[in-house]
């Protein structure tokens, strides 16, 4: 009796083998498991994508910035970051016809907000497009580009007074390369 137990135990605790699949490299061969294939996306995907919204009207443009974020996180995208430039000013002068007297000054004020997406599969990319222009408010511009490293030094606001010192070291003839002993 104990030997039919004995059987049926051992093959209760066999654990099986994971399967492997052979590589063949320039260097020799190398085993992989099965599993690593199925952890690969199954289509092509954007790394990283920037999505930049631009209006006058404040307050609209941060409405358009969260419904923009809740479609992305309804879609299961990532946003990896959400951020706000400084608002560029602009003055705009109208004339009166014929003639360079000015009849009235606006000073605008444009907004702009960013949304940073990574790894977004390209059957997606399609659909979130459609619901942004969709819900595009008026006044509102919306643009899509890869996320570059223009992108990301446009976002920081240079030091004015840090930049004013290095022009004067300039002028001075520079940094000084010796060390004293």
């Amino acid at each position: 009796m104990l030997r039919r137990i004995l059987p049926s135990v051992r093959l209760a605790l066999q654990v099986p083998k994971a399967t492997t699949t052979a590589v063949r490299s320039t260097s020799g061969s190398v085993y992989e498991p099965d599993y690593l294939e199925s952890l690969k996306p199954k289509f092509p995907q954007y790394e990283s994508l920037n999505v930049q919204i631009k209006g006058y009207d404040y307050p609209q443009l941060e409405s358009y910035q969260r419904f923009l974020h809740g479609v992305a996180e309804y879609l299961e995208l990532d946003v990896s970051d959400c951020y706000a430039l400084p608002p560029q000013k602009t003055t705009v002068q109208r004339l009166r016809p014929n003639s360079t007297v000015i009849e009235s000054e606006y000073k605008l004020t444009t907004y702009e907000r960013n949304l940073q997406l990574n790894n977004v599969d390209a059957p997606v990319y399609p659909q979130f497009l459609r619901l942004a222009q969709a819900a595009l408010p008026e006044g509102v511009s919306l643009r899509v580009q890869e996320y570059t490293d223009d992108c990301e030094e446009r976002r920081y606001v240079p030091d004015k007074e840090l930049l004013d010192l290095k022009d004067e070291l300039e002028r001075m003839g520079g940094p000084t390369t010796s060390k004293k002993k």
